[in-house]
């Protein structure tokens, strides 16, 4: 008979678990709809938004920050701030070894000169291009606008052993060019932070152009993914690899993953 009770009890606890449910996803449903209906009637339903994003760049990666402010339904005026880091197609790592066979040091990259960073800061406008009216909630945007960037060239520093003192020595591509180009002597990258110190700064301009797909429009949270492509151009070259031509100028394209939120 108890087993009977519990049974009927636990039936209409799950009852109630599903009926909440449903209520909820009706409520989640009935406000879109009310949004969709504001929207078309020329309402603006939300006023800015804050979106974080990770980049991967076809040279490379780099974290952003987004602030827009709705203007109209279809136009957002946004500016952003971009950190990451450019890389030469032809940089790859490899591992020293020992005369066992055994890996040595850190992996490094053979005739890299610089780590190659970049801070840029943009001002520019989302437009409304399609979804609009769109009941799930995905609408395109294209995005454009540019501003300055803030190339940095950090020395990049190689472990060696000098054969003449056979002490261990960290150095970078300038007069050791015999040492730094002798994979013989080379034990491995050096520490992460080393030639922080000595980052060259380059000022420049970039601009950007790209599609946004938002998949939660009509929500508080921002859910996004982002094509596009950037360009860069610095006053001075931006030298990474040794036998490579450096360049004032870079153009990757990037796809972004981007949540936030809206107010």
């Amino acid at each position: 008979m108890a087993f009977i009770s519990f049974s009927v009890m636990l039936n209409a606890q799950t009852d109630d678990q599903q009926l909440t449910r449903k209520e909820k996803a009706q409520k989640r449903k009935d406000k879109i709809n009310e949004l969709i209906k504001e929207e078309e009637e020329g309402a603006m339903i939300f006023h800015k938004q804050s979106i974080f994003g990770f980049k991967l760049n076809t040279d490379g990666w780099g974290l952003m920050y987004e602030h827009g402010r709705y203007m109209t339904i279809t136009k957002t005026n946004i500016w952003w701030l971009d950190l990451g880091e450019h890389k030469n197609s032809k940089q790859d790592k490899t591992t020293a070894s020992n005369s066992s066979g055994f890996a040595v040091g850190n992996p490094y990259v053979f005739g890299k000169e610089n780590n190659f960073y970049y801070l840029k800061f943009g001002v520019g406008s989302q437009f409304l291009i399609g979804g609009k009216g769109n009941k799930n909630g995905v609408a395109v945007s294209l995005i454009y606008g540019g501003g300055l960037s803030l190339g940095m060239l950090k020395p990049y520093y190689l472990q060696i052993i000098n054969p003449t003192t056979n002490e261990v020595q960290d150095i970078k591509y300038n007069n050791n060019d015999s040492l730094f180009l002798n994979q013989n002597v080379i034990l491995g990258s050096s520490a992460f932070g080393k030639g922080f110190g000595e980052i060259k700064y380059v000022p420049g301009i970039h601009g950007r152009l790209a599609l946004r797909f938002d998949y939660g429009r009509y929500n508080r949270v921002v859910s996004a993914i982002e094509a596009g492509v950037n360009f860069e151009y610095y006053t001075d070259k931006m030298p990474i690899m040794i036998w490579n031509d450096a360049h004032h100028g870079t153009f990757n394209g990037y796809i972004a993953i981007e949540f936030g939120n809206r107010k």
